[in-house]
């Protein structure tokens, strides 16, 4: 064997070599190691921050969802919201063959420009709809209640939103107004580090809470 095929078979050799080392280091050790990391630590996150009710999942606190009356759809198809819950802001993920919003196998935005005619003529219905459905005057609805986010699946919303459909939701579950309007500023999330992004109200958090509410009588 000459020397060119000697050092090819070393050089050959010592790729297979860091390959392998390589491999189980960031293949298997790494991702073990950050694994154990974060299940210790940050178990809930980890673990996509679930809420649970009962021992049951009912969704993640960073993901938004739909809360509609079943089987119950306009005459377009779409699902009507339930009354008893607060409702999240629109959602561009979505719709489906079903006209379902929050899917995350679509998440995303509508793209739509801001002097988009669709978008416009979108927002001028959403207004009036979220208007008549929380019996409210239409310059008082927020523009979070008008507008998807980029995801399309933002959990929050804002405390005026969330205090828009306070009455709604007080007198769908036959609770006292200032009850529920208690609860919702129970809810309200500040600003991270207190100066980064906006207030705001994880609505899955909220409707569990509720719920909870709602089957005590409204005693807290």
């Amino acid at each position: 064997m000459n020397n060119s095929v000697r050092s090819t078979a070393r050089l050959v050799g010592a790729g297979l070599r860091a390959l392998l080392v390589l491999t189980v280091v960031c293949g298997v050790i790494y991702p073990l190691v950050v694994t154990g990391i974060a299940q210790a630590a940050f178990h809930g996150k980890a673990n996509g921050s679930e809420v649970t009710v009962d021992g049951k999942s009912v969704g993640s606190e960073r993901l938004g969802q739909s809360y509609n009356l079943p089987d119950k759809k306009d005459k377009d198809g779409n699902p009507l919201p339930d009354p008893k819950y607060f409702q999240p802001r629109p959602s561009a993920a979505g719709p489906n063959a079903e006209n379902t919003q929050y899917k995350l196998i679509v998440s995303g935005a509508s793209n739509l420009a801001a002097d988009s005619k669709t978008l416009l003529d979108a927002v001028k219905q959403r207004r009036a709809d979220v208007a008549a459905f929380n019996h409210a005057d239409p310059s008082a609805v927020p523009v979070d209640a008008l507008t998807a986010s980029a995801s399309g699946l933002d959990p929050d919303i804002s405390p005026a939103y969330a205090r828009l459909q306070a009455k709604r939701v007080a007198e769908a579950n036959g609770l006292p107004a200032a009850t529920v309007e208690k609860l919702v500023e129970d809810h309200v999330d500040g600003r991270i580090l207190g100066f980064m992004g906006e207030e705001r109200v994880n609505v899955l958090k909220l409707n569990v809470a509720l719920r909870e509410l709602a089957g005590a009588g409204g005693k807290r």
